[in-house]
């Protein structure tokens, strides 16, 4: 694995051991993943974990309802 050096001001330096610290990891763990997030556009495991906490969130068809029908695309070209 490839090591980094990286400079940050004092107070956002503060901030990331505070997250890190709260998530359990180390601060070069915590700044890795949040890199890896940022390059591979990788949804956050928090975000994952809400993927259909919402048993009664309504599906396509019913959101949709209501709305008639599509108008017809114009063709480009």
């Amino acid at each position: 694995m490839a090591q980094i050096t990286i400079y940050l001001p004092d107070a956002v330096e503060k901030k990331v051991r505070k997250a890190a610290k709260a998530r359990g990891k180390s601060v070069s763990r915590w700044i890795a993943e949040r890199v890896v997030e940022q390059v591979e556009g990788a949804w956050s495991k928090e975000v994952l974990a809400a993927a259909g906490a919402f048993p009664d969130f309504p599906d396509l068809t019913e959101i949709r309802k209501g709305y008639g029908r599509d108008a017809r695309r114009e063709k480009l070209g």
